[in-house]
């Protein structure tokens, strides 16, 4: 694999973090917690959470760091750290929601719900990003790792832990439930 400038300069920085060089641990953080927190959002849809997330992956960037044998390998990591950690915000906000419907089942007055207030639905671009977030987390993450962050299948199957594969098998399932949303929105908005 030919690596340019900027990869190799991440694999020096990360090198450099190795051993311990304070310097390189806050060039490699103001150069990747953008990065990491805008896939986090991309992920969560919140920017409260995102930033739950990427500080939760820092720390286990920063404990794990040491040992990541393949310094080439540090965006597929840290990006698979912060999916991680986004799912599991994903999944205790499920939790949450069950308790909420439960609450709501039991006083239906008590709560509001403010599940139908969506982003603005005007332009293909909106359409595009509700529909986006209406994909399974799996499904999410993908999206956003291929076309958000540029990486191709042999790296998100890493970041991932998931083989190529099924990479490619989300990657087309993805794109088929995109437009079958897109194409169910126009058809309501014809109607209206």
């Amino acid at each position: 694999m030919r690596r340019n400038a900027a990869q190799v300069a991440l694999e020096l920085l990360v090198l450099r973090c190795q051993d311990g060089e304070k310097s390189a641990w806050r060039q490699l953080a103001t150069e990747w917690h953008p990065r990491l927190l805008a896939h986090a959002r991309r992920l969560t849809g919140r920017a409260d959470a995102a930033d739950d997330a990427v500080q939760e992956a820092w720390i286990a960037i920063t404990r794990g760091l040491r040992k990541l044998d393949d310094p080439a390998a540090f965006r597929a990591w840290a990006y698979r750290i912060v999916s991680h950690k986004c799912a599991d915000c994903i999944r205790k906000w499920k939790r949450e929601r069950t308790l909420e419907r439960r609450v709501a089942c039991a006083n239906p007055r008590g709560l509001a719900s403010d599940s139908h207030a969506e982003a603005d639905h005007e332009g293909e671009d909106a359409q595009l990003r509700n529909a986006i977030r209406s994909l399974p987390a799996e499904l999410h993450a993908v999206v956003a790792l291929c076309y958000g962050e540029g990486m191709g299948i042999a790296e998100i199957a890493h970041a991932l832990s998931i083989p190529p594969g099924t990479v490619k098998s989300r990657l087309f399932t993805a794109r088929k439930k995109l437009a079958e949303a897109i194409e169910t929105t126009k058809v309501e908005r014809t109607r209206s």
